[in-house]
């Protein structure tokens, strides 16, 4: 009678209910799961930059009005990685990348008006924050004009950096050693109508990815063109997309090869069938635009992270410590993955159900057998 009883215990509905309800609430807590905000605080530090260290496991950012380079955890725990006081006054640390090969994260460096012109590519040691170099950035030949503006970096597998002018519309190149030059001053970038009466109306080439395949990708904030830059000869083309990225700043790559472009008001996820001749914004995302986002990067299983550093609050003079890292995601591709999880669920219940239904009819047996 006792093993009866013990085979009968399979076929209870109350436990049977129980299981399956555990079940739906860990699959419904799956579905729900928030995107992974990250609240920081340090006064008027301001980020305009933002980097992801994969080997330290945080983020770095720069900051507009500290010459500081600064570690922000996943709980939103702030460290000083740089604090570099033999740089000028006043000087702003815009664009960042980490250059795991070489251990190192560069710095673009750049002066705001009205102090003296200053532009420069700085290079620090991961670990320690020692500096390795501090590499001053040329003008043009027939001279600027317009003010130079150094802002975005990405950096290539040879330890070569790009430096990005959004004054001048052209890319430096500063090698390993720190030995700088005008690497692509190309028509391309000038052939196109500016966007007038926008904030960004004189910001020009911004935001910059090296792809990898051998060449770069980068952004104009006033024409929202992207172009391919060889990273060989610097010659550049347009990339003929679908619609312009009109205030695209900051630019990363995922793995699969999707460029995500982001302006302070939404991300656009782009992607190219024939090596950046053509691109198709397939998805976009919105974003608030109260804490002013300037840099996004992608960190492991394609997790993308948008920086809100109330830069235009710190331009302004005005004071803040609060600032975040908020993770986005694909509209589009999130109901893919639900789809899934509930095509799995699916499958799960119907196993479980026909489990249940096999156990039945073995009682059954069972009992006619004593019986």
């Amino acid at each position: 009678m006792s093993t009866l009883s013990s085979k009968h215990s399979f076929t209870n509905p109350t436990t049977t209910t129980v299981f399956y309800l555990f079940f739906a609430v860990q699959i419904s807590t799956i579905l729900a799961s928030s995107p992974h905000v990250i609240n920081f605080r340090s006064p008027n530090l301001f980020p305009e930059g933002l980097a992801w260290d994969p080997t330290g496991q945080h983020f770095l950012v720069g900051s507009l009005r500290h010459r500081t380079i600064s570690a922000i955890s996943d709980a939103g725990v702030v460290e000083t990685l740089v604090s570099d006081t033999s740089l000028p006054e006043n000087v702003t640390i815009l664009g960042l990348a980490v250059d795991s090969r070489n251990n190192r994260v560069l710095a673009a460096l750049h002066a705001l008006a009205p102090l003296p012109s200053f532009n420069a590519l700085a290079a620090y040691d991961l670990r320690s924050g020692r500096r390795l170099f501090l590499s001053a950035l040329p003008s043009a030949e027939e001279g600027d004009k317009e003010r130079a503006i150094a802002n975005d970096v990405a950096a290539d597998f040879k330890g070569n950096a790009y430096v990005t002018n959004s004054g001048g519309n052209y890319i430096w190149k500063v090698n390993e050693k720190g030995e700088a030059s005008i690497f692509s001053n190309s028509a391309r970038f000038t052939e196109h109508p500016v966007i007038i009466n926008e904030k960004f109306s004189s910001c020009g080439l911004n935001g910059v990815v090296y792809n990898g395949k051998g060449y770069l990708l980068v952004v104009q904030s006033n024409t929202g063109k992207m172009f391919k830059v060889d990273a060989d000869d610097g010659v550049a083309r347009l990339v003929l997309l679908n619609e312009d990225l009109v205030g695209a700043d900051g630019v990363a790559l995922r793995n699969d090869g999707v460029v995500l472009v982001m302006s302070s008001r939404r991300v656009w996820l782009v992607k190219s069938n024939d090596g950046w001749s053509q691109g198709v914004v397939f998805d976009k995302i919105d974003l608030d635009d109260e804490g002013f986002p300037t840099s996004i990067v992608v960190r492991e299983r394609e997790r993308a992270y948008v920086l809100h550093g109330r830069v235009m609050e710190g331009i302004l003079g005005n004071s803040s410590e609060s600032f975040k890292i908020e993770e986005v995601r694909s509209p589009r591709e999130s109901e893919g993955e639900n789809v899934w999880m509930y095509v799995m669920v699916g499958i799960g219940l119907a196993y479980f159900l026909f489990w249940r239904f096999q156990m039945k009819q073995l009682v059954n047996n069972m009992n006619k057998k004593i019986n």
